[in-house]
């Protein structure tokens, strides 16, 4: 099994319909199904003659455009490995990741070759490629004139295909491998959720889903913006690639999503054609799907929970959000996440973050999991669920078994109702626990943002007070927030200009800077 055939299943069905569009020197351009596997072929036969072969990992820093995707699926045709790192994670997170994978080869923009000269570990790489003329790197081209490699590399479904690092509890890098099988099955997993049709265009943020798009046959329109900063683009040249193309689906994080509603909000505009939009990647809060919903009246907007080592975990149409949903949001039930995607074995187990779980038989599992209506760790095993860490590193926090079954553990806490929908409470290890009780400050940040004017919320213990920050479009009287929150106890609000966020998704609470904003302005 190679997820590259797949992929090149569709050239035969799609032929020279549009498979990327992306925006190139100013100008769109389309790379047809055909057109892309061709130009695959042309990268897998350079990438051999410069000695990359099976096995092999290359570090991808790049991107997202025709010519990523057309590496990514040259380095399927041979068998070899792509490797993912976040740039914005710096440079010791990055050298302690080359550390524990050492690539044989690093294809990148010509930005991300500069790390050559601050990240010794970048040195030591034998191979370096990209698409333009740099000393000491092999210059990849498409040309026409370049010999195709059109073999098709045999695989095994549990052969590696594409490692993510990810940081734990710890913040030590995790690397995420995804298998050829693992791909496949996120594709059936996907397919089933984004309700994807052959045919049809999807504006996409999130690298991963390009994949599956493409396994599916549709148009992937990737954004006419700088996403490594999501929350922060330019939204008038997406809004006009939203107007100039039939785009009838949006895959995207709530701050991506976000910055359209609010210039849509800005200018009057509303975009039509669209049937669904899809937000995740970081929590999606009430407004946020409101917010779209304005922005796009025809289509139906959809919270999707997930994670880097299960993606979907569980999805909620907007329309499927009750008057009473939200009012339990905001007395601090948690966010609501949906149903379980039904690819997937959710369960709900008496929290025990921090200690490892050891194998179970399925009794001793069964008395480990709670009842509806109570609220505990989040673990999910299925096809589309990670097995396991590179090197095992991370195994003996995230990963247990029970029999021969894996489960992973999220991390994230939450509990599910009688209706068998999910509510989430934040990480395990926010948990608050004083003299006066348990608080989930995720909640209790749930809560907040209902409250007219809080753009964003969060709650820290600090010195055995609970601090609450809020970052706010307006100014609001303190007595307010209190009254509305008094349910939390908080000891302090205190409202800051800015409450920081992490850099890849521009929404998930970046606490350790927070504590130390709020320890400088006492």
């Amino acid at each position: 099994m190679n997820i590259a055939r797949i992929l090149s299943e569709q050239t035969i069905a799609r032929g020279d319909a549009p498979a990327i569009i992306d925006a190139h020197h100013g100008r769109d351009r389309v790379m047809s199904f055909r057109a892309l596997q061709a130009a695959a072929a042309r990268f897998a036969g350079q990438l051999s003659r410069a000695g990359v072969g099976r096995g092999d990992t290359v570090l991808i820093l790049f991107p997202m455009s025709a010519e990523l995707y057309a590496f990514l699926i040259a380095l399927f045709r041979i068998g070899a490995v792509a490797m993912f790192l976040d740039p914005s994670t710096g440079c010791e997170f990055i050298a302690r990741c080359l550390r524990e994978n050492p690539p044989r080869a690093f294809f990148g923009s010509v930005r991300a070759h500069l790390l050559r000269f601050r990240v010794r570990e970048f040195r030591r790489i034998p191979i370096f490629l990209g698409t333009a003329p740099l000393p000491m790197t092999l210059h990849l081209s498409l040309s026409a004139d370049v010999p195709e490699n059109g073999a098709i590399s045999e695989t095994e479904a549990s052969d590696p295909a594409i490692i993510t690092f990810t940081s734990g509890s710890t913040g030590a890098p995790k690397g995420a491998v995804r298998t050829h099988g693992f791909l496949l099955a996120q594709h059936r997993a996907l397919e089933s959720s984004l309700h994807h049709r052959s045919g049809t265009m999807d504006l996409t943020t999130l690298p991963v889903f390009v994949l599956a798009n493409l396994a599916s046959g549709i148009t992937s329109v990737i954004p006419d913006a700088d996403m490594r900063r999501p929350g922060q683009i330019a939204p008038s040249p997406v809004l006009r690639q939203l107007q100039r193309f039939p785009i009838s689906t949006m895959a995207a994080s709530p701050a991506f999503v976000s910055r359209l509603a609010i210039e849509c909000r800005r200018r009057g505009l509303q975009i039509a054609g669209l049937r669904h939009v899809f937000m995740g990647g970081a929590p999606v809060f009430p407004e946020d799907l409101r917010d779209a919903q304005l922005a796009f009246p025809e289509a139906e907007i959809v919270s999707i929970y997930g994670s880097t080592e299960a993606e979907p975990m569980a999805e909620i149409s907007l329309a499927f959000i009750t008057p009473d949903d939200f009012e339990a949001i905001a007395q601090g039930r948690g966010l609501l996440a949906g149903r379980p995607v039904a690819s997937i074995s959710l369960r709900i187990l008496r929290d025990q973050w921090g200690t490892p779980i050891s194998p179970l038989s399925a009794h001793q599992f069964q008395e480990l999991c709670l009842p509806p209506e109570q609220i505990g760790e989040i673990a999910v095993s299925g096809d589309h669920v990670l097995p396991g860490y590179l090197h095992g590193i991370g195994d003996a926090e995230n990963k247990f078994r029970v029999d021969s079954i894996i489960w992973h553990r999220t991390g994230d806490l939450g509990g599910l109702d009688r209706q068998g929908r999910l509510w989430l409470m934040g990480r395990a290890s926010a948990t608050i626990r004083d003299e006066r009780g348990t608080l989930y400050p995720f909640a209790v940040e749930c809560a907040a943002r209902q409250v007219a004017g809080v753009r964003r919320a969060a709650v820290l213990l600090i010195e055995g007070r609970r601090i609450m920050a809020i970052e706010a479009d307006l100014r609001l009287a303190e007595d307010l927030v209190r009254e509305k929150l008094a349910w939390a106890r908080v000891d302090e609000v205190r409202f800051v200009r800015a409450i920081p966020t992490d850099r890849r998704h521009n929404a998930k609470i970046d606490y350790l800077e927070l504590r130390r904003i709020l320890a400088g302005s006492r």
